[in-house]
């Protein structure tokens, strides 16, 4: 009898006063990677949770415990010191176990490695000899390592230099070796391998390899040849990923990227001149195959790869802290998707406990306890942990007591609530007064103890009493039961009829207990309507009492269904609903179909959608094209296509063009929603029909033929291989010549040919070309060959120095009738003559002004004639010198003086330096301020007077003048105005200065 009393006990303290909970873990120990040359001495493996009590700690590792008392190991909090780490004896995987009186929990599983990166081999590395043009590859042969997440780069003849990548060269971060498209004489020195270890933060470097050039006269083109390849790659959902191509070959190959017969994810980004092709956070839609082709003049190389994308896993459902009754069932739902689909095991207090579905039936204090469910692939473990308690107490309603007052209408239906908190499930009873009441047609006791009454009478008011009662006591709650006036709907709504825009009016009144209040709910198919969201279309009729009109203004089509109008107290409630009919223009056709394709036309099908209550009359088919945006109008096959038809041809189409069509029907309220687009479509080719315009041509260099017209634009292109056939001939000739022009944007032809004689009239005409045949040949233009080019040199050439930074250059004109223009090389005597600047004037001028020159410097200086030929033989050189530069100085402005009607500035004299030209005046510019011109004046002194301004302030401008030219402006501004201090008993004028 004391062992039951103290079992009891025990239940009571564990049920009804635990306010405890088991551990629940806040810090998990992470895979870690100790360097093996680390100077800390110590690696720190984490773990912390939270509980109460407080939880005890200990480890494992590979399944074995950790000796805690040995000196190696220490404890801080939860978390695991190792010191002097060790990798024979500490390397391997961790787990944390955390405990207190609820239970145990075991913490995901870590794993300590051990970091290296030992150095390269101290054997010299042999010389590489490469002849020019020809591809090559030195080998990294990275050393040893821990774990394998290097990064590399190479280094080219001493440190911090590294060569920089682009299209003919490429580091791969794959092997680290480096690949050269094709060698060239720049690419000589001597090339070490640079590995860094972002794990261990170590780098080291190999020998240095002499790559030696070997030259060629000419080096010989060869082929793409893909030599860094990428294999197929198992990704991990939301990982980012990298795929390396790149090919030797000369001229260095073009590299191209594809997901073969898909779309390239949009996080896709190429990157180092197209030699890496990076997927950021792939998902499961960007699985497939991969192609990088690379191509070059000489020929193309493809290669292709598959990428497989895993997934770790992740919570579907997963368990929670659970209290159940003694005695009860639990199924305990815990579900992980991933790829490979996750296999489900369970521990209980940190041991291993069940696999798969976990299901507990009349469970005891025995399963109580700390579990964990684990969802698991060749990926990973995801870990969920939950407490499960085990209810026992008698029924009490200190929690939940019954309502004191529960009001239900006449003639309705009323459930009376009780939920005590018991365990286990308690049976239920109920009494009205002194009445027991058991099961009949009205009444009703419900398994969780609820009473419901159906069809209420007055009778049922009274006092209602529930008792509870199970194996470990029984308590009882009482309440009040009041009934109303039902409520009922006495003016309902009635069905309308409307046209799209016009107003609507549902109305709804209805009669209630008065000792309640009473509101209305307006519902659309279903839906409550929100007055506040919905309020431009949906208003409430405040100004009638008790009642609930509905006001629908400019009603649209997406108004047409069933309203519902709800009276309701916080009793009961009455509905009433009508139908809205909207009538307006067509809903969009559906189910649109393109069949048999033609050059300029198609077939369409399609479905008839909603009439919306109106007879569709016609339809109309509209095109869109990728030449715009807009969608047209298209001509039909009939004309007119009639309100009962669901097909139809699109005529007149352009061949070869990318269409989209869309159908819309009409009726007599108007046009309606059109359908979805079609897919994008091609029509059939055709020959083209159209000849291109402009022909014309002419001019160009010495021996040429410049034939030019308009292009024809995408929609008269009518096929693929599109280009143009270009035909001419002398003008009295008979054999036409003809070339082809492959390029469809082309508008221009040069035809070179070292006979041609000059200014020679030549027929040409000009047709387009696809690979369905030829168009027409355009209207036949005149042009003439190119002139020659000038053979007479310009004479009498002279120049005049004009300061510092301007010659003037002036010759006499040349006899020949072909020139155009006159052109003027100059460079200064320190530069290369290749590096001559060019100023060109026409053939009526005889100077020209060279400008932004060099000061106190000499120039070389040539005068040629040009035509469109080209330009013939340059002058005699002669040579200049410009002046030395203007005084670098400005004048120093020692007085701004008001004398009458006048200003008078004065300036410091400004001394030039020995570089600087002699100073031989000033100039003084007088204007308002904000404007730039003014009145300009000229003097040798060193002041100057000026008009007082009439209104607002004028600024004056001083600055030296040499034969150099202007030096630096000082500024100071002057106004008319007076200002008077009367502590000094006269007038003060002054004014701001400047420097």
């Amino acid at each position: 009898e004391n062992l039951d009393i103290l079992i009891s006990l025990l239940v009571f303290l564990i049920s009804e006063e635990d306010k405890g909970f088991g551990p629940i873990f806040e810090e998990q120990p992470i895979n870690t990677i100790y360097p093996e040359e680390s100077l800390e001495g110590k690696v720190s493996l984490n773990c912390r949770a939270r509980a109460s009590p407080f939880p005890v700690y200990k480890w494992r590792m590979n399944n074995g415990d950790v000796d805690l008392t040995s000196d190696r190991y220490s404890m801080v909090g939860g978390n695991l010191v190792i010191n002097n780490p060790d990798k024979q004896k500490d390397a391997g995987i961790y787990y944390c176990l955390a405990s207190n009186n609820y239970g145990m929990v075991r913490s995901t599983e870590a794993t300590l490695s051990f970091g290296y990166l030992d150095p390269f081999p101290p054997e010299e590395r042999p010389e590489v000899r490469v002849k020019e043009g020809k591809g090559m590859v030195l080998l990294c042969d990275p050393p040893y390592h821990f774990p394998d997440d290097l990064s590399y780069r190479w280094l080219l003849n001493e440190f911090p230099v590294f060569i920089t990548m682009d299209k003919r060269r490429f580091v791969s971060q794959t092997n680290g070796n480096l690949y050269i498209a094709n060698v060239e004489a720049s690419d000589k020195g001597n090339y070490s391998c640079f590995v860094s270890s972002p794990s261990i933060t170590k780098s080291v470097f190999s020998k240095f390899i002499p790559l030696i050039p070997i030259p060629e006269r000419t080096t010989k083109p060869y082929p793409a040849d893909i030599v860094v390849q990428f294999k197929d790659v198992y990704a991990l959902m939301g990982q980012n990923v990298t795929l390396e191509c790149f090919a030797l070959g000369n001229p260095v190959p073009d590299i191209r990227w594809r997901k073969v017969l898909e779309p390239m994810p949009s996080t896709a980004e190429i990157s180092t001149s197209g030699a890496v092709l990076k997927i950021f956070n792939i998902q499961l839609e960007d699985e497939g195959i991969y192609e990088c082709e690379a191509e070059n003049i000489r020929g193309k190389d493809k290669h292709q790869a598959r990428i497989y994308v895993q997934a770790f896993p992740e919570w579907v459902e997963h368990i929670n802290d659970t209290e159940v009754d003694i005695g009860s069932d639990l199924y305990w739902p815990c579900v992980a998707t991933g790829k490979p689909i996750p296999t489900i095991r369970w521990l209980k207090n940190g041991y291993a406990y069940h696999k798969g579905e976990l299901r507990l039936y009349d469970v005891t204090f025995e399963n109580a306890g700390m579990y964990q469910c684990i969802a698991e692939n060749t990926y990973g473990a995801i870990y969920a942990n939950a407490e499960l308690k085990i209810l026992a107490l008698a029924p009490t309603f200190e929690m939940n007591p019954m309502k004191k007052k529960i009001l239900a209408a006449k003639g309705g239906r009323v459930i009376i609530e009780c939920k005590p908190k018991a365990a286990p499930k308690p049976k239920f009873s109920w009494s009205k007064g002194t009445e027991w009441l058991v099961n009949s047609s009205r009444i009703l006791i419900w398994e969780d103890g609820s009473l419901e009454i159906n069809n209420i009478t007055r009778n049922d008011g009274g006092i209602y009493t529930c008792f509870a009662e199970n194996n470990r006591g029984k308590a009882n709650s009482t309440g009040t039961l009041v009934i109303t006036d039902p409520t009922r709907i006495i003016l309902a709504p009635i069905n309308a009829d409307i046209t799209v825009g016009e107003n609507a009016t549902m109305q709804c009144a209805a009669s209630f207990d008065p000792a309640l209040d009473l509101t209305f709910v307006w519902s659309f198919n279903g839906y409550v309507i929100d007055f506040n969201k919905e309020n431009i279309h949906y208003q409430r009729n405040f100004m009638l009492d008790s009642n609930g009109e509905l006001l629908i203004r400019n009603a649209q089509l997406k108004h047409a269904g069933r309203y519902t109008c709800t009276a309701q107290t916080i009793v009961d409630n009455s509905s009433a609903s009508a139908d809205l009919v909207v009538r307006g223009p067509p809903g969009p056709p559906g189910g649109l179909r393109i069949e048999d394709i033609r050059a300029t036309s198609v077939a369409l099908t399609w479905s008839r959608g909603s009439d919306n209550h109106s007879p569709i009359s016609k339809y109309t088919i509209q095109t869109k094209t990728i030449l715009s945006d807009d969608w047209k109008d298209a001509k039909t096959d009939p004309p007119i296509i009639e309100g009962n038809m669901e097909a139809a041809r699109a005529v007149d189409l352009i061949p070869w063009m990318e269409y989209e069509f869309r159908v819309v029907a009409t009726n007599t309220l108007g046009r309606g929603e059109p359908s979805i687009p079609s897919n994008r479509i091609k029509t059939d080719g055709a020959a083209p029909n159209v000849a291109p315009s402009d022909v014309g041509g002419g001019g160009g260099r010495n021996r040429e033929l410049t034939i030019t017209w308009a292009p024809l634009s995408r929609e008269y292109h009518y096929g693929n291989n599109f280009g143009y056939i270009v035909a001419f001939k002398p003008f009295d000739g008979e054999e036409w010549k003809k070339v082809t022009v492959t390029n469809p944007d082309t508008g221009r032809y040069v035809h070179k040919d070292e006979t041609m004689s000059p200014s020679t009239a030549f027929q040409v005409k000009v047709k387009a070309f696809n690979n369905k045949g030829d168009g027409p040949y355009s209207l036949v233009a005149v042009i003439n060959s190119a002139q020659d080019a000038p053979s007479e040199a310009p004479t009498e050439v002279g120049v005049k120095v004009l300061s510092s930074s301007e010659i003037s250059v002036h010759w006499e004109h040349v006899l020949e009738k072909i020139v155009e223009s006159y052109q003027i090389r100059y460079w200064a005597a320190h530069d290369k003559e290749e590096a001559a600047n060019r100023v060109q004037v026409t053939s009526q001028e005889y100077s020209a002004r060279l400008e932004n020159l060099l000061p106190d410097t000499q120039y070389f200086i040539e005068v040629g004639a040009c035509n469109s030929a080209g330009c013939g033989p340059p002058s005699d050189m002669i040579e200049a010198f410009t002046k030395k530069a203007p005084p670098s100085q400005p004048p120093r402005i020692i007085s701004s003086v008001r004398s009458g009607s006048r200003y008078i500035i004065t300036w410091d004299h400004v001394v030039a330096l020995s570089n600087e030209s002699t100073v031989t005046g000033y100039k003084v510019l007088y204007r308002p301020d904000g404007q730039h011109d003014g009145k300009l004046y000229s003097t040798h002194k060193h002041s100057i007077e000026v008009p007082i301004p009439r209104d607002g302030e004028y600024v004056v401008e001083v600055r030296a003048h040499s034969d150099g030219g202007d030096g630096v402006v000082s500024q100071v501004k002057i106004s008319g105005n007076i200002f008077l201090i009367p502590n000094l008993g006269y007038f003060l004028y002054f004014s701001l200065f400047a420097n």
